[in-house]
């Protein structure tokens, strides 16, 4: 025991007064005192020639050798820029940097922003709420009181302490905190993501974006809402576009229609994406509910309005021929870089 204290000092000393000068000399102390046939090793192999009730304290004492000549290592090896291989790093400070890859917008971004832009040139000014919402400016406020059967349309994420709050399921949510906060005319569109609970496919996602658009003021027609989508629709996908309007029903609006294009994948001789129709649903519109005005506090005897929203997604596929939901979540690169342009 006694032996091997002494020869554990020397070595101490030895190590104190090693100056390395080079890739060489570090790599003759690693060698010397690390490598497997070190004296860290050979001292951990006397363990056994030590008494039992001395191993303990030769264990404590043999560790801190160990940390001491490693550390010493890591110390001196980051002092002289060693690389792994032992070589000396150099560097010329005349070469030129590595080129980074630039980042793009993704496909949603591009799509929305395009939206957005087209709908500013006709005085729509862009309107943002909480993707939290309570029941009331989600679906009471909207014509959709408690136990209406057009709230099974859409299977809600409920907040489990508090039921009354919920994931937004819609951004119309957005459309009644602009009508509440402020007095006709209103003109916002309303882009923003929603929550639905969905099973996850390449045709549907638990989460999703909505573009949605509100116009209330004096004298607004259904011929202003037409004359409005046409034009969306043309400076979007080109004057050639074929649309047609179909009736639906809304709870918030009244009339309703539903609006469609021909399909911009196969030219509308029928696809899987049009289900061979050569019609692709693209947004639904109407008339604003005057129960929908008068929540407001909104005269549905001076005031009248359209309302108008669409899923980004759904566009996006008809621009870029994406087909599959997951891809625009999954932030895969190869997918991701594609798309370097505005659309």
């Amino acid at each position: 025991m006694e032996q091997l204290l002494q020869q554990i000092e020397q070595y101490r000393q030895e190590i104190a007064a090693i100056v390395p000068n080079g890739a060489d000399s570090l790599e003759a102390y690693r060698i010397r005192f690390l490598g497997t046939k070190g004296i860290v090793k050979n001292l951990f192999t006397e363990m056994k020639n030590v008494p039992g009730d001395k191993k303990r304290e030769f264990g404590q004492i043999l560790n801190e050798f160990k940390q001491l000549a490693e550390s010493t290592y890591e110390n001196w090896k980051n002092r002289l820029d060693v690389g792994v291989a032992g070589q000396v790093k150099s560097i010329d400070l005349s070469l030129p940097g590595d080129a980074l890859p630039l980042g793009t917008h993704h496909p949603i971004t591009l799509v929305r922003d395009r939206i957005v832009h087209i709908f500013g040139r006709l005085g729509f000014s862009v309107a943002e709420g909480p993707e939290i919402e309570d029941d009331w400016h989600n679906f009471t406020a909207l014509n959709l009181p408690e136990n209406h059967p057009a709230r099974d349309m859409q299977d809600t994420f409920y907040i489990h302490q508090n039921p009354d709050w919920l994931l937004r399921t819609h951004t119309s949510s957005v459309q009644a905190r602009a009508m509440e906060r402020q007095k006709p005319p209103i003109r916002i569109i309303c882009p923003g993501r929603v929550y639905r609970n969905e099973t996850i496919s390449a045709r549907a996602h638990c989460f999703f974006h909505q573009t949605e658009g509100l116009y209330v003021d004096e004298n607004v027609s259904f011929a202003d809402l037409k004359q409005t989508l046409y034009f969306f629709v043309q400076e979007l996908f080109g004057k050639d576009v074929r649309i047609r309007f179909r009736p639906s029903y809304f709870p918030f609006t009244e009339p309703s229609a539903e609006m469609d294009i021909n399909c911009r994948i196969c030219g509308g001789s029928g696809c899987a994406v049009c289900k061979h129709t050569g019609w692709v649903e693209i947004l639904g519109s109407g008339m604003v509910h005057p129960k929908m005005l008068e929540n407001f506090g909104i005269d549905s005897n001076k005031y009248t309005g359209f309302a108008f929203g669409m899923g980004i997604e759904r566009i996006c596929q008809l621009q870029y021929r994406v087909n599959d939901l997951r891809l625009y979540s999954q932030n895969d690169v190869r997918f991701l870089k594609q798309f370097t342009g505005a659309v």
